[in-house]
């Protein structure tokens, strides 16, 4: 069973794609910012992340930079983001794919389910 990983500061945001992907058979984990996704990910490593960029604390920048030094480039990344240029952001960090805020869930649930087909 894949394992995805959201990271963002925004509970409602996290509730809604936890359920939609709770809801297609994937086990999921919730971290508020990157400090608390580093813990979450040296107990169990998930196979995608999606990662806000903008939040208080460990931003998306910061967690994908000290992921990627401390475990390598192991889980594909898509990022989440309200900037303009979304593909920009996820150009920054190196990320597999994006999806810009507001988005559609069917959306989002197609570009994680194209990522878990490749796993």
């Amino acid at each position: 069973m894949t394992r995805v990983l959201i990271i963002d500061d925004d509970t409602s945001i996290r509730q809604v794609i936890a359920y939609a992907l709770a809801d297609e058979g994937y086990q999921v984990d919730e971290a508020a910012d990157g400090e608390a996704a580093l813990d979450l990910v040296a107990r169990q490593h998930p196979d995608i992340i999606l990662l806000d960029m903008k939040m208080p604390g460990m931003d998306g920048w910061q967690f994908a930079r000290l992921y990627r030094e401390q475990y390598g480039h192991l889980a594909p990344i898509i990022v989440l983001t309200a900037a303009q240029d979304a593909a920009q952001r996820g150009w920054d960090v190196n990320a597999e794919s994006y999806v810009a805020k507001p988005f559609e869930i069917d959306l989002l649930m197609a570009r994680v389910s194209a990522i878990s087909k490749g796993l």
